[in-house]
């Protein structure tokens, strides 16, 4: 059966692009090829496409020559085997950092006679064996080294022997500037001294005594198998089709999202992915007050894939997707396990009992299916978690782990702008933005967003018991017009709509966008952070469909000097009613950190949820079939059917 035109591509077909890539006459020893991809087909040849057909394949590779100090795109057609484009990025352009160059930068660091130097004169140490040295991006800050270099600064962290947790002991004060064309410490910047902090706050298994022993096993049993299917990378489960995606630079992605109504597979997502995130730091002291971090642009949050395990990242009856990339070298990068599928339990679907009926009540068990990736990037882990339910609705959970980026303290010293969570050891405040991308399909390309709030009536002689409110839509007219915050005073969502197709009732399908927790940037709008992540300056974002435009911060955010991406495109203003739109989330964790996020963070979770809203013609969960009841044990404690 031939593959679907949007599965990812294959370790083959990433051999493949090496190949063509090599042959490229500018291709030389300095090149790195910081990613490959899919390059996805146009979408009308997607959705006619009839599936029984092979599809043409390309990819789009991202290269960077550390000896001219240039980016360049390259578009290679798979298919025929041969290449399409290369096409120089505008000058100072800086993509990811790849996985290479973060090993790399590291020894940079530990070799360096000027960073030996002045670790030796701070804390009297000289052997660099125990030191960590974490590659953070370098930012940009308006001087002619942030637009001509291709930079980092790395954070250092001193171990206690090899398998200890050096984030404890941070190398407060000292923090070297590493060019990464050259691959050496160009200076070291020293902001005074600090003493290392003194205790350990090691999380491992093997070093935590007295754990607990009162925990009995939790067993999650299938024997008959998941209800799901995947075909290559397209899952079928219950009513719902799509297709798994995963890329060097977004990490997990979904594409042509379906679902089964009465005989049709009806369109609802085309693409769904997270375009960009930003970790800013609101700590003004020397050694912390450049922390900011762009994971997906920068770093690349599918490079930073873990490979998950059984029982532990997942647990259940497991599928598991590996990912194919390459590192700059072009040699073959596979990350087993870097996409988990499975089903889990949610609790009570929907239940009614009827008082005259006693004897018969209406309970169904809700069944999701959970799609996931999770990446470590240096000292955190996220979680993306898209879950998929019976009645329609589509969740997207990002979970937040890891350990805190920390900053020393000297002894009596009790920083404003975080809290101390060890002895001479404390976490800065700092926030964390995501922006997703949802490229919305429903029952065809032509749609409308539309802002909704639920206001209160006035008090007139149609409001006579003063208690009437309505939910008000605005259908969103342009890209201005559609830039927007959250309101918690009205309720405030979004509904997509398709003017062109009504249901049962006679108003236009549609699907309600409803945000979850969120969180405003503290940051003034001049901080230059800010500056390159324009997409914090409003929650929602409404763009009219154009292939180009993918990443919420720009093509190559990475050193930028700001501006490019959802702050650029909008200001065109575009027509967004009854067109192909894509809507635009960022939504932000604001993390006060406590004792207890020490020395490893419990999860946070934050996200969103697209519930159908006059989709179908009644509840499509009303089929599930009821679970079959279980016979009490009167020896045991009974358990109730729902949670």
């Amino acid at each position: 059966m031939p593959i679907h035109p949007l599965e990812p591509l294959s370790a083959a077909e990433v051999a493949e692009a090496v190949r063509l890539i090599r042959a490229i006459p500018s291709f030389n020893p300095t090149t790195r090829i910081i990613s490959i991809m899919l390059k996805e087909p146009a979408k009308d040849l997607v959705h006619a496409w009839s599936g029984s057909e092979a599809p043409a394949r390309s990819a789009a590779a991202v290269l960077f020559d550390n000896g001219s100090n240039t980016a360049y795109d390259a578009v290679l057609d798979l298919t025929a085997g041969n290449v399409v484009s290369v096409t120089a990025a505008p000058a100072g352009s800086q993509p990811t950092m790849s996985v290479d160059e973060q090993a790399e930068c590291e020894q940079a660091v530990l070799s360096s006679p000027e960073f030996r130097d002045a670790l030796k004169r701070h804390y009297g140490i000289e052997d660099t064996a125990l030191v960590m040295a974490d590659i953070w991006s370098a930012g940009n800050y308006g001087s002619e080294e942030d637009r001509t270099r291709r930079l980092a600064r790395p954070l250092c962290f001193l171990r206690s022997d090899s398998a200890d947790n050096g984030y404890a002991r941070p190398i407060e004060g000292i923090r070297p500037v590493v060019d990464l064309n050259l691959m050496q410490v160009i200076r070291v910047e020293e902001y005074g001294a600090w003493p290392l902090p003194p205790e350990s706050g090691n999380y491992a298994a093997a070093r935590v005594p007295n754990q607990r022993s009162d925990i009995k096993p939790l067993s999650i049993t299938q024997p008959e198998g998941p209800s799901f299917r995947l075909e290559g990378r397209e899952m079928h489960w219950q009513n719902w089709k799509f297709v798994i995606g995963f890329n060097a630079r977004e990490g997990l992605t979904l594409h042509h999202v379906r679902y089964a109504d009465q005989g049709r597979d009806r369109s609802i997502l085309y693409r769904a992915s997270l375009t960009e995130m930003v970790v800013p730091y609101g700590d003004p002291n020397p050694t912390q007050a450049r922390k900011n971090a762009f994971d997906v642009g920068e770093y690349g949050m599918g490079m930073c894939a873990n490979s998950l395990r059984l029982g532990c990242d997942c647990l259940g009856h497991i599928q598991y997707l590996d990912a194919h990339l390459c590192d700059s070298r072009g040699g073959a990068l596979t990350i087993p396990n870097a996409i988990c599928i499975h089903e889990e339990d949610f609790g009570i679907l929907w239940k009614h009992t009827d008082r005259r009926l006693p004897e018969s009540p209406e309970v169904r068990r809700s069944r999701r299916l959970v799609v996931s990736s999770i990446s470590t990037v240096e000292n955190y882990e996220y979680g993306f978690f898209w879950y998929f339910y019976q009645d329609g609705n589509i969740q997207c959970e990002i979970k937040l782990t890891g350990i805190l980026s920390l900053g020393a303290a000297r002894p009596g010293e009790k920083p404003v702008w975080g809290t101390m969570i060890a002895p001479q050891l404390y976490a800065p405040n700092h926030q964390h933005f995501f922006n997703v991308r949802l490229d919305f399909d429903l029952d065809g390309v032509a749609n409308t967003v539309q802002q909704v709030d639920v206001v209160a009536d006035p008090l007139d002689e149609d409001n006579p018991y003063e208690n009437a409110f309505r939910a008000k839509a605005i259908p969103l007219q342009s890209e201005k017009q559609a830039r927007a915050h959250l309101n918690l005073e009205t309720a405030r969502t979004w509904k997509i709509v398709n003017p062109a197709v009504t249901n049962a009732l006679g108003d236009p399908v549609g699907y309600k966008f409803m945000p979850g927790d969120n969180s405003f940037p503290l940051a003034s709008p001049n901080a230059w952070w800010r500056k390159r992540a324009g997409f914090v300056n409003h929650h929602v974002w409404v763009t009219p469909y154009r292939e180009e435009e993918k990443y919420a911060a720009g093509d190559f955010p990475n050193q930028s000097g700001g501006g490019a991406g959802l702050t650029e495109w909008t200001e065109a203003d575009r027509a967004i009613a009854g067109t192909d739109v894509v809507f635009w989330y960022t939504f932000g964790h604001t993390h006060i950190p406590r004792p207890e996020d020490y020395p490893v963070m419990p999860t946070a979770y934050i996200g969103f949820l697209l519930k159908p809203n006059g989709f179908f013609k009644q509840n499509p969960a009303n089929d599930v079939p009821p679970s079959e009841p279980k016979k009490a044990d009167p020896l045991k404690v009974h358990s109730c059917c729902g949670s």
